[in-house]
């Protein structure tokens, strides 16, 4: 659905993402991984279009990204950010309502059908008795469920996470996490999610890719990708790897000799 070739983009002069080769495919989970400063959201917002390409080309359904509208490509790409930027203080179902925007023709006002899409996803999200409050009155984690709330609206065939479930509850990160899985699967959407959790990225993606110095490291399933040498590379510690009996790895910190003096 999404293809990357030989991408490189940054800020400015210097780029960040230093050549990018990857194909990411309809029904896929693939979370991408690394260090701060590896490219990962850089490579969302390439992707999105948010961020001019320096060289190489980025390709949607097999057409050019530039080819694409503004609305025709919401309609299939959806990024949830780190932060969501609002100039006016809205109530959590104007935010969410917010995300069927790109199936509006000309003058056309909300349709039922779209209040409706927009119920279900505040009740999957457990948002419908927040669905009046203005998001400035919201906890961290619930702002950053109404932003994944108005992705879901907005009903594309990629969802883009970055770092989208940082700052929840477990309960809320596993129940967001079993929910992407349920779409990805039964919708055959593209789900690619930005994570500095490694257990988590490794338990719930099929396909994990590590990026470093803004390349691609390794590109495979979570017990092929990440290996002890590479993390090494990656991180620069050794983390323990153990791997369950249905083959997902998992991490631990490693220990701690001895503590900091002062």
């Amino acid at each position: 659905m999404i293809e990357l070739e030989g991408v490189k983009a940054g800020y400015g002069a210097l780029p960040v993402l230093q050549g990018i080769n990857l194909t990411l495919r309809r029904g896929e989970f693939c979370a991408v991984l690394g260090p701060n400063g590896a490219g990962k959201s850089t490579l969302l917002k390439a992707i999105i279009g948010w961020l001019g390409l320096q060289d190489g080309s980025i390709r949607v359904d097999g057409q050019p990204l530039e080819a694409w509208s503004r609305r025709e490509l919401a309609k299939r790409v959806a990024l949830i950010p780190q932060e969501l930027a609002l100039p006016f203080d809205h109530t959590v179902h104007d935010l969410v309502l917010m995300g069927r925007f790109p199936y509006l023709r000309m003058w056309q006002s909300y349709s039922p059908d779209d209040l409706e899409a927009v119920q279900r996803v505040l009740e999957r999200l457990e948002l419908d008795d927040k669905r009046d409050r203005p998001y400035s009155q919201l906890s961290g984690g619930e702002q950053r469920r109404v932003s994944i709330a108005r992705a879901l609206a907005q009903d594309a065939d990629a969802i883009l996470l970055d770092e989208s479930l940082a700052n929840l509850d477990l309960n809320h990160q596993l129940d967001l996490v079993r929910l992407l899985r349920h779409i990805q699967s039964v919708g055959e959407r593209l789900v690619v999610l930005v994570s500095h959790n490694l257990n988590l990225a490794a338990a719930c993606a099929d396909r994990l890719v590590l990026l470093h110095e803004g390349r691609v490291l390794a590109d495979g399933p979570p017990r092929e990708a990440l290996t002890q040498d590479n993390l090494r590379t990656v991180y620069g510690v050794d983390v323990p790897v153990t791997v369950d009996d249905a083959g997902v790895p998992a991490f631990a910190y490693p220990p701690l000799s001895s503590r900091p003096r002062h």
